[in-house]
């Protein structure tokens, strides 16, 4: 798992800042958190989840509480949780996630920017088989050495812990992400510069140049899409 996890995440901030897409789109996320339990994240872990990501994107507090209070107020917005999967060019494979209350525009949509863009849409499973939903979480101020022996004392289990342009990125089980945070957190952890879960390919792409080129067009078409969240591939970007 050599992904530059932090470098992916520093491009798509620098991109999304300039439109704030990345603000509605938290504010979506954590309303349909919100409304799935109780609007309090001590007691309703999808939302506390959501929180915690919207915390490694520096999505303002004003927006997190409208979408809260939206909630609260007991807005009737109903969204559906969509995965789509495809190819790109060079034997790239793409999953895109979205929450839509329209699943035809949607799906029309996801379409049409993957056949503009140089891509083709798969059928379900031609492409999620080939990824593992892993928890992802990254961090300054620990050795790789050190973050395993605290993990390991706390009797949790990681796929691997590794170091990348000076942070540790920690991969573990996606039902070892509650653990995973509060024990680095207890450790002295007090911020992340990453903490969600997310698609991790098993095996990882390089790309020719003008390959390459097509593809981050594809991804940033896909990405520009209101009702698209996340965008998971194998490319070594």
């Amino acid at each position: 798992m050599g992904r530059k996890w932090n470098n992916i995440k520093d491009k798509k901030a620098a991109k999304d800042k300039d439109t704030s897409r990345i603000y509605a789109k938290f504010g979506r996320e954590i309303y349909v958190a919100a409304k799935s339990g109780e609007p309090d994240p001590e007691s309703n872990q999808n939302l506390k989840f959501v929180l915690e990501r919207a915390k490694t994107y520096s999505v303002p507090k004003h927006i997190i509480d409208r979408a809260i209070e939206k909630a609260k107020g007991g807005a009737e917005e109903n969204y559906d949780e969509l995965r789509y999967e495809g190819f790109g060019p060079g034997g790239s494979m793409l999953i895109v996630d979205a929450l839509t209350n329209n699943v035809n525009r949607t799906a029309s949509d996801v379409r049409a920017a993957f056949g503009k863009n140089g891509g083709n849409m798969g059928v379900s499973g031609s492409v999620s088989y080939m990824f593992d939903n892993t928890a992802v979480f990254g961090f300054d101020g620990k050795s790789a050495d050190e973050t395993l022996e605290i993990l390991m004392e706390a009797d949790i289990d990681v796929r691997d812990v590794i170091e990348e342009d000076g942070h540790v990125i920690v991969y573990a089980e996606p039902d070892q992400f509650a653990a995973v945070q509060n024990t680095l957190k207890e450790a002295g952890i007090e911020e992340f510069t990453i903490a969600e879960l997310s698609m991790v390919p098993q095996t990882e792409l390089d790309l020719s140049d003008s390959d390459l080129e097509v593809f981050e067009k594809l991804v940033d078409a896909i990405e520009d899409l209101e009702d698209v969240q996340t965008v998971h591939h194998n490319v070594n970007v």
